[in-house]
């Protein structure tokens, strides 16, 4: 797993990287740690240099969102794998290791995404990824295990490595040399569905995105953007419109 690059994006997230960098710490094995910072103003960057000197900051020198965030960040990331990590993520022990064997496996999955649970019903999936993404014939996001905002409870019903349309932001995971092929993140976008217009266009370049079930997170979902911010529902609309 030492090709694989954990890399954390944090705007001011002191207090999630408090509470969810130790499982990341304890459950990534060889895989080398990032903190992307979008110019925080809290001490989030001091706290990581206090307690984890370990793990690799880069210091974006504005608040880029997650698109341009990443995409300037991942210019210093030398690893074959990126795996692109919400703050608010939960890993679990051995997380990485079907997702690594399923790369290995498959030279034309170019995406992966774990099962995505919810960290406050763990037992159900979460609402920004669940078990795989899909777009209906309208353009409209939906995932297997969760449609509007019914949510499958986890029974099994998706321990597979299906191929799907796409995968989650919240946990995302591409190769190096795909990702730069795409020219990385529509940094129009700023935050919300760019991955899934990056993953359209990977479908496009016929690479494959799966969902690996055999891994699985918890996702706290809305920390950065809540769901009831006008930010965030401007943010959706008008990025489904640009990926149409």
């Amino acid at each position: 797993m030492k090709n694989i690059a954990v890399v954390i994006l944090n705007w001011n997230g002191k207090k999630l990287l408090e509470e969810f960098l130790p499982y990341i710490m304890q459950h990534s094995g060889e895989a080398v740690i990032y903190v992307a910072d979008n110019a925080s103003t809290d001490d989030s960057v001091t706290f990581i240099k206090n307690n984890y000197p370990q793990i690799q900051i880069i210091s974006n020198t504005g608040n880029y969102g997650y698109a341009k965030g990443y995409n300037e960040a991942l210019k210093q990331v030398n690893e074959e794998i990126y795996a692109l990590v919400n703050s608010d993520v939960e890993v679990t022990k051995d997380w990485l290791l079907p997702i690594s064997e399923l790369f290995s496996k498959d030279p034309e999955t170019a995406i992966i995404q774990p099962k995505i649970l919810d960290y406050y019903k763990r037992t159900h999936f979460e609402y920004a990824g669940a078990a795989g993404g899909f777009l209906d014939k309208y353009a409209f996001p939906f995932c297997r295990g969760r449609i509007f905002d019914t949510i499958e409870e986890d029974n099994g019903q998706y321990n597979d490595n299906a191929e799907i349309f796409w995968a989650s932001g919240a946990c995302f995971f591409i190769r190096k040399d795909v990702f730069w092929e795409l020219n990385g993140f529509d940094e129009d976008f700023f935050a919300h569905q760019e991955e899934i217009d990056l993953c359209w266009r990977a479908f496009n370049k016929n690479y494959k995105v799966r969902l690996c079930g055999d891994s699985h997170i918890f996702h706290v979902g809305g920390a950065t953007l809540n769901n009831s911010s006008p930010r965030k529902t401007f943010l959706n609309f008008r990025n489904s419109l640009w990926m149409m």
